[in-house]
This record gives C-alpha cells, sequence and structure tokens, in this order.
C-alpha cells in the first residue's frame, strides 16, 4: 500500500515539474563556457582577457537563432518551409510564450515545425 501511494505521488511530482522544464531557457548553441587552464606549466588566462570572435563568427547560420516575436517577415520566409502567407501569419499571432505555440495554435503544420524547432525561438520582450 505504501508502495503504491509512493510511486503515484512520485509520478504526479513528475508530471507537474514537466512544463517547468519544457520551458527553460535555451542556451545559443557553439558558445563554449570560458575554462581556465590547470596545467602548471601553462599561463593562464582570464576569460575577459580572452580575444573575442569577429561578429561575423558570431552569427554564422548555424549558429543563428531567429525569435519568431520579433522577426521581420523576410527573416522568417528565410527559414525552410515558411513562406509570406505563414511568415504574415507567424506576425499576426505575436507574441507566442514559447515556440511550440506555432503548433499548439495551428500556424505551422508539424512537418514544417520539425524542419524548423532547431532555428526558432520565442523570446519574451
Amino acid at each position: 500500500m505504501k508502495l503504491a501511494t509512493l510511486a503515484m505521488v512520485g509520478s504526479l511530482a513528475a508530471l507537474l515539474a514537466a512544463p517547468a522544464v519544457a520551458q527553460t531557457p535555451q542556451t545559443t548553441p557553439g558558445k563554449p563556457a570560458p575554462s581556465l587552464s590547470t596545467n602548471p606549466g601553462s599561463p593562464t588566462t582570464s576569460p575577459a582577457t580572452k580575444a573575442m570572435p569577429a561578429p561575423a563568427a558570431r552569427t554564422s547560420p548555424a549558429s543563428t537563432l531567429v525569435d519568431i516575436n520579433s522577426a521581420s517577415a523576410s527573416e522568417l520566409e528565410a527559414l525552410h518551409g515558411i513562406g509570406k502567407t505563414r511568415a504574415d501569419a507567424i506576425i499576426k499571432n505575436r507574441p507566442y510564450t514559447g515556440k511550440d505555440d506555432l503548433l499548439s495554435r495551428h500556424i505551422v503544420p508539424q512537418n514544417v515545425y520539425d524542419g524548423i524547432k532547431d532555428k526558432i525561438i520565442a523570446r519574451k520582450g
């Protein structure tokens, strides 16, 4: 009896925690954490003294996320499967609380969302 109650409480806790985990902020890919050298023979550098990458390197297509809450129509149209009509629909239905709102509000179909979900973000402004 106690085991069943404990299992039920654990399941309920996991269900309540799932939405919070799904809404955690996303980090931009491609930004490694600063690290300090631990070798005694090598000089240590602080993150403040490291050279910053050129702006062009930071805006490469692989590391750029399109914010669906603030992107222009042309930025949205650059995404695969998003044309003028879908870009206009995305802009018309702003603001979004999460990128999955595009699915829940039936703005884009599942196959289009699957193709762009790693390239978009919904920042709260």
